[in-house]
């Protein structure tokens, strides 16, 4: 009878649910931040290498 009522509070019980859902929320606010970051790191590069180029330019050119 015991196991019978611990089995029947075990599938009552939401908490893991809760921990699931919340595991949930984060997985997605983690994808969404790694995909953002993702962007803005490729812009990122985009600006140095630009940087760069302007560098090299003015470099050469002051040397002519």
């Amino acid at each position: 009878m015991r196991t019978k009522t611990l089995f029947n509070n075990l599938l009552r019980d939401e908490q893991g649910a809760t921990a699931i859902e919340y595991g949930l929320i984060l997985a997605l606010i983690a994808i969404a931040m790694i995909t953002a970051l993702q962007g803005m790191a490729t812009a990122t590069v985009d600006m140095w290498n630009s940087v760069e180029t302007k560098v090299e330019d003015a470099s050469s050119s002051a040397r002519s």
